[in-house]
């Protein structure tokens, strides 16, 4: 009867998990795809002054990332305190952003409300994600796969939730974004809630500094991987909107096309942990890389109308995902606990090179449209869609590629 009370507990816990890491997730995709519009929508804004805060923000995201896990790490025995007054700095940021309108220039509130979310969100996510390391390390075999599955599978549903949330509040409501704040709000004080006992567990540790980390030959290589990997998906996402809109002429069906993605993604996540479980990391890891390059190498071929076969790509695409943002981090949180248990700076660096492969994709790819004579919802020529296809495909195909010749020369520890 005891085993059968902890179990259950466990499990609760483990739930509390994954709805923090829905809450986290959530608050990523209003960032870069609901707040521009709204901004343009509600306020008129220019989509030029709007991509230059967001360009700026991603900067600052990029350098604060390693200063923000060194912060978690200070913080480590007051992690609670840290985590509340984080989260709501993070749904003041949401609020004011969409329910609150600007008290002065929309461009000027629109980059401070941004700040406070990114800043929020970042030193959430590494918190979040070094308190997961000490989590998993006091369970059974296998405890950095299995809270990986609650926690990604919360991330994507969490995702799937925030991309159709606005469209929900719209049937009864006329600020739809207001009660999508409010929504957030509220997922952010049940999120405390359910992990109020959680953050009481960390060790007191002083974090071992980046170097340590650096020096570590394994750490330091699936940094690599992670930045190699993340970049296909980076790139794909920056580029599906225009790639649904132009190139398979098919405007109005990006959201659909987007939801089954990380519903695929959500689905698959606890699978692929499953899979790794019973027959490791690095064996799943590979076959999810290959499903993905198989699926980028149909989407090369597809023209206008076909969309049928594209909503296959981003089933594929979309699994082959779940197994990445399961998989990669388990492996980095294994290797963690054996280098430096507190883990904040670890993921401190993590996020900067998750980070970083965004910038790319942002940085290169939409300029080289753009000196091809892309337009958005225009008329374009055969070359300039040609090569939206090579940059939609082609590219994460490659990059896929190498992460699979990094992650095959790479020695993994069992989750």
């Amino acid at each position: 009867m005891q085993s059968v009370v902890k179990d259950n507990t466990r499990v609760s816990a483990l739930g509390g998990y994954g709805v923090f890491a829905a809450l986290l997730s959530a608050a990523g995709l209003p960032i870069y795809i609901h707040a521009p519009k709204f901004y343009v929508d509600e306020f008129g804004v220019s989509l030029g002054a709007l991509g230059a805060v967001l360009f700026a923000l991603r900067l600052l995201d990029v350098v604060q990332d390693p200063l923000l896990g060194k912060l978690a790490a200070m913080t480590a025995q007051a992690r609670g305190i840290a985590v509340v007054f984080g989260v709501f700095i993070l749904c003041g940021g949401m609020i004011g952003l969409f329910a609150i309108p600007p008290m002065f220039s929309p461009v000027l509130w629109f980059a401070i409300m941004l700040t406070l979310v990114f800043s929020a969100f970042s030193f959430l996510t590494i918190s979040f994600y070094a308190q997961g390391v000490g989590k998993a390390d006091g369970m059974a075999n296998g405890g950095h796969l299995r809270l990986a599955r609650w926690r990604e599978t919360g991330a994507l549903l969490g995702v799937c939730l925030a991309s159709i949330a606005p469209f929900i509040f719209l049937t009864f409501m006329d600020s739809e974004f207001t009660g999508f704040a409010l929504a957030f709000a509220v997922l952010g004080m049940l999120a405390l809630v359910l992990m109020r006992g959680e953050w009481s567990n960390v060790k007191p540790e002083a974090g071992p500094g980046f170097r340590v980390i650096l020096q570590d030959v394994q750490a330091r290589r699936l940094l690599l991987i992670a930045l190699v990997n993340a970049a296909p998906v980076s790139v794909s996402s920056t580029l599906f909107l225009f790639f649904v809109e132009s190139r398979l002429d098919a405007p109005g069906q990006e959201g659909v096309l987007l939801l089954l993605f990380f519903l695929s993604a959500a689905v698959a996540a606890p699978i692929w942990g499953f899979l790794a479980q019973k027959y490791g990391i690095k064996p799943v890891l590979l076959s999810a890389m290959i499903l993905a390059v198989l699926a980028f190498a149909v989407a090369i071929s597809l023209r206008t109308g076909d969309i049928f076969l594209f909503a296959l790509v981003c089933v594929a695409t979309g699994a082959a995902m779940g197994a990445d943002l399961t998989l990669l981090p388990a492996a980095f949180a294994t290797r963690m606990a054996k280098i430096a248990p507190n883990a904040a700076e670890g993921f401190g660096l993590w996020a900067l090179v998750s980070k970083l492969s965004l910038a790319f994709a942002a940085v290169v790819l939409l300029p080289m449209l753009e000196r091809a004579g892309f337009t958005s919802g225009g008329d374009n020529t055969e070359a300039s869609l040609w090569l939206l296809t090579l940059l939609y495909a082609a590219v994460p195909c490659g990059l896929k590629c190498l992460a699979i010749a990094l992650l095959a020369t790479t020695q993994m520890e069992k989750g």
